[in-house]
This record gives structure tokens, sequence and C-alpha cells, in this order.
């Protein structure tokens, strides 16, 4: 073998005395010890990084804290303070909710208090900032390339203007994707007035948009109670208009046109409602005899089921837990209540990334699927203690009571992916006792006398559409669905509906379904004459009966 020459062994010379230079300082480095009690030698490690070999000056030295900060089990009184400052300065700074884009902290103005005016000289909406409008159509835009299906049912039916003379009142989610919805109407023939049904899913610049399109908006982020009823109010309640149709979610607006203007709802010609809160209180008004008008329950429609609660809910539920605490779910032990759809979905995305699920249900055929999942089903006090995560999903009322929070252990997290804003019990949080402090957008924590701490999310609201978003596509098959529904509803002979809660006809559904299959390049098997004639089918569907479940 022979010798390296004179460059080659002048090189492996002063590779070895930077190893070993850099041995030394590895030697160094791990025989400082910091205790909590003294100081860091900062002459020392200052001249063990000099000692490493660099080919360019540093040019700024690194600054070290000199102020000590001890952390125990429970901070402090005074440290929480401290710290809940530096994480609000930082999550302001860094953080925006999903749900919109635009950083309203800088007007705490409330739009009640302002006069606007679009550029079509209409002052008839109240949302946070109109000059937001160009930012929100941009939003718009982006949301339709995903709605496919809904912008080929608007250029399908807008030349017959299906509903043309009607005057739709709704009360939803104001995102982009609802707005794309909202336009579609419109281009239908619709005239639309329009309120959140929840005060933190509004996004700001969509609702300035459609506001400087001539759709009265009246909706912001961040609403109160008060607010919030006073919205619906000047929806429904305006000179020279009066609602023929209802697109409900939740029931809220529906309610309160049935208590506060009885004569305005009995004119409704029908009611679309989309969520199970909203679906229950139509069927206790159907049962008591008070609904005089026909209602869509698209809730329970096959496309809403599946699409809007199962797989959205599979992946919106991270996203919101994710943005707001970023938390790593390997090994957590989560308890979700309610097994339904929204249940499924939430339960399979938790499972694939390693968190430990446990079920409560009061059904037992839920309860036995989720058994059938690989779920522990339980009753939430036997686990309360030891959970790191509870998350509802019954549409119920105090799902989470007060006594079950006050045995969760610390810096649990707490949070709703049901409709209501009633299954965590949060008006039993807001007592003397307990401190609240607001670290980031729809993130609290509510601090126990002896320190321990709550992290509830959205103040028990909805959490995908307050705290991230959720899939377009998806919301594009639900809103697909509701369009259907009041065409369907308002075109109706007199007759076909009475006064009561009906599901949405099965070749809607499947209809639905058929305009979203382009997107992933499907395409359907069709029937032969002698295969439908067999099944007793018609060629073009419905291909399963109403009690089929999917």
């Amino acid at each position: 073998m022979s010798e390296p020459a004179g460059d080659a062994k002048l090189e492996m010379k002063q590779a070895s005395k930077e190893v070993k230079e850099s041995e030394n300082v590895a030697e160094k480095y791990s025989a400082m010890t910091v205790s909590k009690n003294s100081e860091m030698n900062m002459g020392e490690l200052s001249s063990a990084f000099s000692a490493v070999p660099t080919h360019k000056p540093v040019k700024k030295q690194i600054q070290f804290v000199e102020d000590k900060q001890e952390f125990s089990r429970f901070p402090t009184k005074a440290g929480r303070r401290s710290l809940s400052r530096s994480i609000s300065q930082s999550s302001t700074d860094s953080y925006s909710s999903a749900a919109s884009y635009t950083d309203s902290s800088d007007d705490e103005t409330s739009p009640r208090d302002k006069t606007q005016v679009n550029s079509k000289g209409s002052s008839d909406f109240c949302v946070k900032n109109i000059k937001q409008a160009e930012f929100g159509r941009r939003e718009i835009e982006i949301a339709e390339q995903d709605m496919s299906a809904l912008i080929s049912l608007r250029k399908r039916a807008q030349s017959e203007k299906p509903l043309a003379g009607a005057k739709i009142v709704g009360c939803t989610h104001i995102t982009a994707q609802t707005a794309v919805l909202i336009e579609t109407l419109v281009a239908l023939g619709a005239q639309c007035r329009w309120t959140a049904c929840n005060i933190y899913s509004t996004q700001n610049e969509v609702a300035a948009a459609l506001s400087e399109t001539g759709v009265a908006v009246f909706a912001w982020k961040g609403e109160s109670e008060d607010d919030f009823w006073w919205c619906i109010d000047r929806c429904v309640n305006t000179e020279g208009w009066q609602p023929n149709m209802i697109l409900d979610d939740g029931g809220d607006l529906t309610h309160w046109m049935y208590k506060k203007y009885p004569n305005v709802f009995k004119k409704i010609r029908g009611i679309v409602e989309e969520s199970v809160t909203g679906v229950h209180r139509l069927y206790q008004l159907s049962k008591a005899g008070k609904l005089c008008v026909p209602a869509m329950n698209v809730n329970d429609s096959v496309t809403k089921q599946k699409f809007d609660n199962l797989y959205c809910c599979r992946e919106s539920i991270l996203d919101g837990l994710k943005r707001t605490t970023d938390v790593m779910f390997g090994g957590k032990q989560v308890v979700v209540c309610g097994y339904g759809e929204v249940g499924k979905g939430c339960c399979a995305a938790l499972k694939a990334l390693g968190a430990i699920v446990y079920v409560t249900e009061i059904d037992p055929i839920c309860a036995l699927q989720a058994c059938m999942d690989g779920f522990r089903v339980v009753k939430l006090n036997e686990v309360i203690r030891q959970v790191d995560v509870i998350i509802t999903c019954t549409g119920n009322k105090n799902v989470v009571t007060r006594d079950q929070l006050d045995r969760m252990k610390n810096g649990s997290i707490v949070c709703n992916m049901g409709h209501s804003n009633t299954e965590i019990d949060v008006a039993s949080l807001r007592t003397p006792e307990l401190t609240w402090e607001r670290v980031r957008s729809q993130v609290d924590h509510v601090i126990w006398p002896d320190g321990k701490r709550v992290i509830l999310l959205a103040e028990g609201r909805l959490l995908n559409l307050s705290c991230s978003t959720v899939p377009t596509f998806v919301l594009s098959i639900t809103a697909t669905t509701q369009a259907l529904a009041l065409i369907e509803l308002y075109n109706a002979p007199e007759g076909r509906y009475k006064q009561d809660v009906y599901l949405l006809p099965k070749k809607m559904d499947e209809y639905v379904a058929s305009l979203h299959l382009a997107t992933f390049d499907a395409h359907l098997t069709e029937l032969s004459d002698e295969q439908a004639k067999y099944l007793g089918l018609n060629k073009n569907g419905p291909f399963k009966p109403n009690y089929y479940r999917y």
C-alpha cells in the first residue's frame, strides 16, 4: 500500500487535529454541571465554544437570560400570571384561528356600533369589517375549486331558476364553503339573509365578501350571546321582506321564529335542518302537534351521516386538537362520549395515532359496534381520574358534569364535537373559586384553587369549526344536499309534504353522491335489463330501500 502524498498527509493531520479538539470540547462540556442552586460558568462555556474551529467568525454572541425560573407541578399564582402572559403574547404573534384567517383583535368596537356601507351603497348587513371583502372573495374562490359538484348543480339549474321567488333565511356556520352554497342559492333565483349558528365559527372576511355582493349577513367571529340573538332577529325582522324558507343548523333560528314571530312562521313553505339538535327539536314540535310547516331532516340523509359526520370528523378532530393544544396522541388515554357517526370518526382517527381510546354509550347497538371495533366501552366515572382527553359527541346535555371535571387530573383536555354547547357543563365552571386564563384563541385554562388546570377548548362549543377547518370536499356534499332539499320543498306540489318531518328522498341522496364521483374519476357499473328485473329495480335507481343501513 503506497504512502499518501504530501498534500493528503497534511489534510489528514489537520482532520485529526480537529477531531481531537472536538473531543476536548465534548469533555469540557460534559464536565460542566448546572444545578438549580448554582449558576453556569459562562466564561468556561464561552471558551469551550471558541475552541471549536470555525471557518467564519461569529458575528453575534448568544445572549442568555440571567433570570432563573423554576417550574413545579402546579405553578404559583404569580408564576401562572407571568407564564400566561408569555404564552398569550407568543400565541397572538404566531397563531390565528383557522376559522378566520384575519386578525380582528386590533378593533374591539362592536360591529353593532359601526355604520358600514358596501360599494353598492347598502348598509343592510352587520359584519366585523366590510373592507375585508376582497380577501374573503379569494377564500370563496379557493373553496369553489373543491366544490365542483355544487358548482355543477349551479350551472345545470341556473337557467331554470328553481328558487325564483324563494326568500331564504339561513342560520349556519359562515365559512367560505357556506358562502359557495349561499351564492348558489342566489344564482338559482333566491333572495337570502344569513346569520351564524355558532359565535366562534364565522370567517369575518367571508361575511364581508357576501355582504359586498348584496347578501344581508349579520354575523362576526366572537359574538356575545346577546349579539347572537340580535343577529337572528335582524335577519327575520326586516321591513318589506318576509322569509318563506328556512335553512337551519341547530334549530335556533326555527325556535326564534316560532316563539317571536308565529304569524311569519306559519307562512313558511319549508324548513331544512342539518343537525342532530335541530332535528330533535323539530320532532318534538311535530309530536306536540305544533309544527305547522313541512321540514326536511337532512342530518339523517346518508350523504350527511356518512360523509359529513363520519369522514369529516375523522380528519377535523385531529386538526382542531393539534392547532389548539399541540398535543401528541401516542399513548394518551382518550374517552369519546358517543359512538354515532361523529364518535366513530373521532375514535378511528385517534386510534390510528396510537391513543388508548375508551367509549361511553347509552345505545347497546352502538356500544356493541364499539366493542367489535376494538374499543373498551366504559362509564365516564370509571376512567375520569386517568384520562388525558374527553371528547363529547352526543348532542345531549350535561354529558360532562362539574363533579366529573373536579375529578379530572391536571392538564386534561375537554372539548366538544357535537353540535350543541350543552354537552359540557361550562356554566358550572364560572364560579368565584375557579380562575379562567385565555392562553390562545379558543383555548382557556380553568384553574382550581389547588393549582390544577383543565384545558377547555372553544368554551365547549363545536371544536372543528371553532378552532380549525373542515375538509371543503365534504362540505360540498352537505351543501349540495341542502340545496336540493330547499329546491324540493319549495317546488313540491301542494299536498306532497304535510306538516311533519321528512327524510331526504333516496333518489336525491344518490344524485348528490353521483355528482361527486367525477372528482375521483370513478365509473359506475350499469345494470342490464335482466339484472334490473331480477332485483326489481329501476336501472337509474334508487338502488336501496329506505330502510337500508349503509
